[in-house]
């Protein structure tokens, strides 16, 4: 066969497995057999392999491909994937539904539901059409780029297409952004209840421990580093959310061009009153059983984007958005321990250990009993059987203790007052339920304080773990946080467990890490009452360290969230000697805190940008540089487009841009711009 005869070949067989893997994979109808469809591609492959510049990117070859990787990348998020708040029982959906009406100053008219899948969030862009970058959600503002992973899934288009029998006929622009721009698509990975059974009773059968729960096996099979790893496991993508720079009104419209596109996307079912929502979430709960994959409740969502634009957001949710989950399940089972716990503030909380019981798809061997009122409350005994609950399919706790079932045997919990670290005396300040380890040389608390400064939401240290760092204050290496980023592969070498390679990547993971924003760094620092979105509201008002140490209880108070409690302890904890030189040695050890930078501020703000040609850096980054000094941009030109920053082989763009009567920068241009 010559060159152009296979090439051609080539078109129409990927044509060919593509509409066959979307058949199978993503509706469910397959039209030819497992043997056929595999004929399909061992002949692609051999053709590819004897004309290998024939290969594309996108080809179905294409998806394991390339060697493992050492890491995955951080990307952040051109738009921050938000969490949605949950709530448990109709009357709350009714309040949320007054509370959307008194904010808004309407009636809110359209509701948009989805089943809520029990998966891993994850973002797709697809730039001319091929998909360029996969992304987990991460914390919402920056993910871990595991491309090489989602391109294994094949319910994930490696190129976008508008299928034929469309739903709706969609505007010409849509179809411009999938040959010249940029569209993200967001959804879940999941596995569904045959394919994880499956995959668990192989492991099984080769003597190796089942999973708990899908979620679980889909999330560690996402951040495998073998991409090889993620494409034996079943995994599945779900559609649900479409970001592209065309006009829609409703998010039920994003659901329908998803499923044109050629994804996996829940029909969903818009409704116009809060009992019609009640009723498709109790149609729901009750055949919840009969559905292929596991969901815990349903996606309630204004359906009228501009509506939802206006409601805004509050904390780390949009208003017009919520879960309501299902009921809760419960299980029986046995205490067999209550045990202290220490945490990283000294706060001692004791955890009943449990019997091992399945709730839910996962497996429950312990949960936390909050506070010592909690155990006189509910009057459990080790050897008690309890009944637990998993609230909203998430957090397991004990409701109720079962007095009858007791044979004698079951004995009291006796709280000696005593830290079960360090055996110093506990105490209760006055007006809390929570007994402290205030001893600052407590080594679980110790412990605990360098996990939570070495995780992801902080410094995120690859490879230095709890069970690490216990090795390490053990062989008196590290003492304080600053002890971590003086540490020298030689002083590793002798270290039980870490050969040579694990210490030089370990030393190189601290390096790379020394360099911090400062709302990770205040995260790292443990503030009392301070979690992810508060560090982000003082980074953004204080801008730095300095700054923030000559605030004042009334400065933090004016912050959204930050109540007078809140105020007075974080000022108390900057007050403290011991805390301000820890920052100082942080910093002696080579840490650099980046300062902060004002998002939707600066000299862009309020200019939209279209890019075209191939510009000296990479396109996210100018995308970045933008989005930073509060510019917008956007993936195709019209009249509302201020400016076309162009590189080399601008193409058609220029022309229209030049009709359209769009202004032209040339890189030079750009630079003098935001300089």
């Amino acid at each position: 066969m010559d060159e152009r005869t296979a090439q051609d070949r080539i078109i129409k067989l990927r044509e060919a497995i593509n509409h066959h893997n979307y058949l199978y994979h993503v509706l469910d109808r397959p039209q030819i057999s497992d043997a056929a469809f595999d004929a399909l591609k061992r002949e692609l492959k051999q053709l590819e392999d004897q004309y290998p510049h024939l290969i594309s990117p996108d080809s179905p070859t294409q998806r394991v491909g390339g060697r493992p990787l050492d890491k995955f990348e951080k990307v952040e998020h051109r738009q921050p994937m938000l969490s949605i708040d949950d709530i448990f029982e109709p009357e709350d959906l009714r309040r949320w539904a007054d509370y959307l009406r008194k904010i808004s100053g309407q009636e809110i008219k359209s509701f948009f539901c989805e089943q809520k899948i029990d998966g891993l969030a994850a973002r797709l862009i697809y730039r001319q059409g091929r998909l360029f970058q996969g992304a987990t959600r991460g914390d919402g503002y920056t993910g871990e780029d595991v491309t090489v992973n989602l391109r294994t899934i094949k319910s994930i288009p490696l190129s976008l297409s508008l299928k034929e029998g469309l739903s709706v006929r969609w505007p010409k622009k849509l179809d411009q952004l999938i040959q010249e721009g940029e569209i993200e698509v967001r959804g879940e990975v999941y596995l569904d209840k045959d394919g994880f059974e499956d995959f668990n009773r192989r492991r099984l059968e080769k003597g190796e421990e089942p999973y708990a729960n899908p979620r679980n096996l889909a999330a560690g099979s996402i951040r495998q580093l073998d991409p090889r790893v993620a494409s034996r496991r079943p995994l599945k993508f779900m559609a649900y959310g479409l970001m592209a720079d065309i006009d829609l009104k409703q998010h039920s419209q994003e659901h329908q061009i998803l499923r044109d596109l050629g994804f996996k996307a829940d029909p969903g079912r818009a409704v116009q009153t809060i009992d019609e929502v009640i009723d498709f979430w109790r149609e729901l709960e009750r055949s919840r059983e009969k559905l292929s994959y596991q969901i815990d409740g349903l996606v309630v969502v204004v359906d009228d984007k501009a509506v939802f634009e206006n409601l805004g957001v509050t904390g780390k949710s949009p208003r017009g958005v919520r879960a309501l989950k299902f009921p809760p399940s419960q299980a029986t089972t046995r205490v067999d321990d209550i045990k202290l716990q220490v945490g990283r503030t000294g706060a001692v909380t004791p955890v009943a250990h449990l019997t091992p019981v399945k709730l839910s798809g996962v497996t429950i061997a312990r949960t936390t009993l909050h506070n010592f009122e909690e155990i006189e409350r509910l009057g459990v005994k080790i050897g008690d059987t309890v009944i637990i609950e998993r609230s909203g399919d998430v957090i397991p706790k004990i409701v109720k203790v079962l007095p009858e079932l007791r044979d004698g045997s079951e004995r009291d919990f006796v709280f000696e007052k005593r830290c079960p670290s360090c055996q110093h005396q506990l105490i209760r300040p006055q007006d809390e339920v929570v007994w402290r380890c205030i001893n600052a040389t407590c080594p679980a608390r110790r412990l605990r304080l360098l996990a939570h400064l070495v995780s992801r939401s902080a410094f995120d240290i690859k490879g230095l773990g709890p069970r690490l760092l216990e090795k390490l204050i053990q062989a008196g290496l590290v003492k304080t946080a600053d002890d971590i980023f003086r540490l020298k592969a030689e002083s590793l070498a002798g270290l039980e467990g870490l050969g040579e390679k694990s210490a030089d990547n370990l030393i190189k993971s601290i390096q790379s890490a020394r360099q911090i924003s400062f709302d990770r760094f205040l995260i790292a620092l443990s503030l009392p009452r301070v979690g992810i979105e508060k560090a982000r509201q003082l980074a953004r008002a204080f801008k730095s360290f300095e700054a923030l140490l000559k605030a004042e209880p009334d400065d933090f108070e004016r912050l959204p969230d930050f109540g007078q409690e809140t105020a007075s302890a974080l000022k108390a904890w900057l007050s403290d000697g011991a805390n301000t030189n820890l920052v100082n040695e942080l910093i002696k050890a080579g840490v650099k805190i980046i300062p902060y930078r004002p998002e939707k501020e600066g000299r862009l703000k309020g200019l939209k940008f279209v890019l075209t040609g191939t510009l000296s850096r990479p396109r996210n980054e100018v995308k970045d540089l933008i989005e930073s000094l509060g510019g917008r941009v956007a993936n195709s030109l019209s009249k509302q487009v201020d400016f076309l920053l162009t590189g080399e082989r601008p193409g058609s763009k220029l022309t229209q841009a030049q009709q359209l009567g769009v202004k032209v920068l040339s890189e030079e241009d750009f630079k003098k711009m935001v300089s």
